[in-house]
Formats: structure tokens, sequence, C-alpha cells
């Protein structure tokens, strides 16, 4: 009996203490972690150590791809560079465009390893924490040809752009036509070209809708100029003018620069009752072809004008010893000047009927 009383006291005793059975739980609570963490510390040690090795990895892939990419640009600057010292690699060579397009190159070709890199290293930490990732590379899938659909027009005048720039289908200062707008480049960029055409204006062409393209500034030009004279001229006369036309431009500066041959006589073109036409062609610098067929013009009417060589065209060509007709240059009266022919009559509307009765 003596026990049994003790015994209730000790749990009343017990009862009465929760300080303590909040202490054994802490005590147990923290066994059972210890316990856990030594069980899976080298699992976690395992999977930090990995990580980190990817993520070392691939920053230090990255920038040595991005050192590569950036000395393969200045090689091909030093390269454009190189190329403008001789005399025809200057004229033909831009090396302001040659940069601008090695940067260009550089740039994609920079964001697309970047790209790749990180992408496939945020994939493999991914999967260092045991994620499936099936159901997220689907969902990316599905989202990608979303997205592919929406923008399929940016897209489209991307990729467009990147091959213009590798291919070099044209450049900063070109002249070109590009269907939809002509004129000057004055930006190219990866979604968008810019030209100024002829009257200032700033056209801004999409690369995807670009179908063809005319580059009226790399290779030559050519300039041609049509001279027509009296059918009575004397055609060696008249061949010896423009043939020391020719050779006294090809002599003179700065158009012996802008022509790169020689300027030739290409012979009759046509004939006609009261006029004829000699060709005179000359293979020129790009886009010097108008400033050399103005300048070819000019002399060639100077050169005419010594030698007492006409240069006719628009108006009949009197002959000499006929008396000048002073109709000849007025036009025919118009059949609807008089109000009583009968073109005026037949055109005339029709009056209404009289209805009222």
């Amino acid at each position: 009996m003596i026990l049994s009383v003790l015994s209730d006291a000790g749990a009343s005793d017990a009862s009465s203490d929760p300080d303590k059975h909040t202490l054994k739980d802490a005590q147990e609570q923290a066994g059972q972690a210890a316990s856990w963490v030594e069980q899976n510390w080298s699992a976690w040690l395992s999977i930090g150590l990995r990580i980190l090795l990817i993520v070392v990895i691939a920053f230090v892939l990255r920038a040595v791809i991005r050192r590569t990419i950036t000395k393969f640009v200045d090689r091909m600057n030093r390269r454009g560079e190189s190329g403008a010292t001789s005399a025809l690699g200057g004229l033909l060579v831009n090396t302001e465009r040659r940069r601008q397009r090695s940067e260009a190159i550089g740039s994609v070709l920079r964001s697309v390893a970047s790209f790749v890199i990180l992408g496939t290293a945020a994939l493999m930490v991914l999967g260092a924490f045991k994620i499936n990732l099936a159901p997220l590379l689907a969902s990316a899938g599905v989202a990608g040809v979303a997205i592919g659909f929406g923008a399929r027009n940016l897209v489209t005048d991307f990729l467009s752009g990147v091959f213009m720039i590798l291919e070099d289908q044209y450049g900063v200062g070109d002249t070109i036509d590009a269907g939809v707008a002509s004129g000057e480049v004055i930006e190219v960029g990866l979604r968008v070209t810019k030209l100024r055409g002829d009257e200032g204006e700033i056209w801004y062409v999409r690369n995807g809708e670009v179908k063809r393209i005319g580059n009226l500034s790399q290779g030559w030009s050519t300039a041609t100029v049509d001279v027509t004279v009296r059918a009575d001229e004397d055609l060696d006369k008249v061949k010896a003018t423009l043939t020391e036309v020719a050779e006294s431009m090809s002599k003179a500066e700065p158009w012996n620069e802008m022509l790169w041959g020689p300027i030739e006589v290409l012979g009759l073109d046509s004939v006609l009752l009261d006029s004829m036409v000699v060709g005179v062609s000359a293979k020129t610098m790009p886009g010097k072809s108008l400033t050399i067929s103005r300048e070819l013009r000019w002399r060639i009417k100077r050169a005419f004008d010594e030698a007492g060589i006409r240069i006719v065209g628009g108006v009949p060509v009197q002959v000499a010893g006929e008396a000048a007709d002073p109709s000849a240059g007025v036009s025919a009266p118009s059949a609807y000047a008089s109000a009583t022919s009968p073109q005026s009559l037949a055109a005339s509307p029709i009056p209404p009927a009289n209805l009222s009765k």
C-alpha cells in the first residue's frame, strides 16, 4: 500500500513538470535530425559539389568561347584593314562596313553560345536534384511551338538578317534596291534594315520581307551615254571627236580614279531619217556611273560645239536651204475647240426628256 502511494506521488510530480517533457521531445527530435543528417550528408555533399562543378565549368567554357569569338572578330577586322592598304583593295573594301559586319556576326555567335551553354547547365543542375525533366521539356516544346507560330514573322526577320550579314549581301554605305524600297543603307540590323531614299526619306525594311536585293555598290557600274546627231554628219569626224573626249577624260583627275576601264565608242545604235544615235560606254567605280555620265555629256557637248557637230533630238531637223516653218513646232488644233464640230456634238450630254405635259 505504501508503494502504490509513492508511485502515485511520482506520477503526479511528472505530470506537474511539463518542461521536462518538452526538453525530452527536443532531444529526441535533435537526435533524429542528427541521425538523418549523418545518413544523408554524403549525398547532399555530392549533389552540392556536382552543382558547383557544373556551374564553374559552364562559366569557364562560356568565357573561353566568348574570348575565342572576340579574337576571331578582331582577326577579321585586321584582315579587312590589311586588305584596304592596296589601291584596288581600298576601292573594293569598306573597312567600316567589314567592322560592323564582323561585330554583328560576333554578337550573334556570342549570344547563341551563351544561350546553349547556360541552358544546358541549367538542365544539368535540375537533373542533379533528381527532378524529372520530361514534363519540363515537353512544356518547353509546346511553349516554343506556340511562340514560334505567334512570332513567326519576328523569327523570319531575325533569321533573314543573320544570313544577310553572314553572306555579306550588303552593308552600310551600299546603294541597294530591296524591291519594297531602294536607297543607301545607313544601318543593318538583325530584324530591320534602314535605307535613306533619294529625297532624304528613311525606309525601315523588315529583313523577312526582302525577296530579292539588287546591290548597286558591289563590283563595278556601267556609264552609258547615247549621243544623237544629224544623219548627214561625218561618222569619222564624230568618232574621232568622241575618242578624243574619252582619252582626255581618262587622263584627267579625279575621273581617272573613278574609271575602271577605257571609255569605249560602241558605234551606231540606231539610224533614222533625220538623226542617228552613237553609243558611248565606260566601266566605273560602283555608284559613280551617274557622275561619270554627266561629266561625259558635258565634255561631249563642248567638244561637238567646237567641232561644229550638232546634237539633235526632240524636234525635226531643218535642212539647209529650206525656209523655216513657223507652225512646225505648233500642235494641230483640237476638234473639240469648235462647238459645232461633230466631235463636240457627239460628246455633248443628252438633254433630259421633258416630262411635263
